[in-house]
């Protein structure tokens, strides 16, 4: 069974739009997992914050989440880029273990957002970025915006293309 991670930056569209992937993603017998980043209260990352909380202690509580085959990352695009609690959040994962590049690396990834604008600058960025790190992204990725949101069937091609992309075990 292959294990998806999906972390959503947000507590509004983007999360319904991953708890939409949720849904596709265990109709094809996906083990999928949840993390919704603005509940980690994470303290914001700098050298002088990580001489007062271990970066291991703050990501202990869902690491088990993030021993996946795959990354699905659904964010929205603020002051086009990605979110601020998306960059913390990679700060701190990245400072958890020896190489910074260990949780991602090597890793298969899919990209979405819910934007009001359009959220094409957080795509291409979201993309660079996790390229930067060590993962693979697929071609296609989810575009929901307030005034057309994307239909169920699209989410579930583009679901089915990240499947298909994860080298089997």
């Amino acid at each position: 069974m292959k294990k998806i991670c999906v972390i959503t930056a947000s507590t509004g569209k983007n999360l319904e739009l991953a708890n939409g992937i949720m849904e596709h993603l265990k109709k094809h017998d996906a083990q999928a997992t949840l993390i919704n980043i603005v509940e980690l209260h994470l303290p914001l990352y700098s050298t002088h914050m990580e001489s007062h909380h271990k970066a291991e202690d703050l990501v202990a509580p869902f690491k088990h989440q993030l021993d996946a085959d795959a990354f699905i990352i659904v964010a929205p695009e603020y002051n086009g880029g990605p979110p601020p609690a998306f960059s913390n959040f990679l700060s701190w994962i990245s400072r958890s273990t020896k190489n910074w590049r260990d949780t991602f690396n090597k890793k298969t990834g899919m990209i979405a957002t819910a934007s009001g604008g359009g959220g094409m600058n957080v795509l291409m960025i979201l993309r660079m970025q996790l390229s930067f790190i060590g993962m693979t992204i697929i071609g296609r990725q989810i575009i929901s915006t307030f005034s057309k949101p994307t239909p169920s069937e699209e989410i579930e091609k583009v679901v089915l293309e990240l499947l298909s992309a994860i080298p089997g075990k």
